[in-house]
């Protein structure tokens, strides 16, 4: 990833829409060493600053099954994925944000994801994780909206094609954002 501070805002965008965000441990952890208040002065870039408020901020459900506890805005989600999930998303409001690996690939797989981002960065990296490996039965996805920002990062938003049918079942939102460096 190629950070910049056009990709942040439209970060915080996305953040700011959703009525939480919902996080694998690995994720949780990640996103709280690098972005919990407070920080030193100076220790990262001012532009940096409306991702780290707005993220900071946000409400969090966490999945795991090894956590004791989180903090951080945080509640621990346990037990059956599917229905911790619909449970979440029953709620009225935006809907959820998810990011990661292994918690995307697991609710695709449950079919509980209404709109995917992926946002491609103008990077050829010859390694590192892939996105939904593993996943059992393709998903057909319709471009819905595609943003290019001045950096090469490209951000595009599908919805799985099966959603667009008029029988599809309406359900609330649940976002989940992605990166490929390419």
């Amino acid at each position: 990833m190629i950070p910049d501070a056009a990709l942040h805002q439209h970060a915080v965008e996305n953040i700011t829409q959703a009525d939480a965000l919902l996080l694998g441990r690995v994720t949780y952890e990640m996103m709280e060493s690098a972005w919990r208040w407070p920080v030193p002065a100076g220790s990262r870039p001012e532009w940096m600053e409306p991702f780290a408020r707005t993220i900071d901020a946000k409400r969090k459900y966490v999945v795991s099954s090894t956590l004791n506890r989180v903090d951080w805005n945080a509640e621990l989600v346990r037990g059956d994925l599917k229905t911790a999930v619909q449970q979440l998303k029953a709620e009225q409001g935006n809907g959820l944000f998810v990011g990661g690996l292994t918690l995307p690939l697991a609710l695709a797989e449950l079919g509980l994801i209404d709109e995917y981002e992926l946002v491609v960065h103008p990077r050829i990296a010859g390694h590192g994780p892939t996105l939904f490996a593993g996943l059992s039965t393709p998903i057909d996805l319709t471009l819905v909206s595609r943003l290019a920002l001045g950096s090469g990062v490209v951000a595009m938003r599908y919805e799985p094609a099966d959603r667009l049918r008029v029988d599809a079942p309406v359900s609330a939102r649940t976002h989940i954002s992605g990166g490929a460096d390419i």
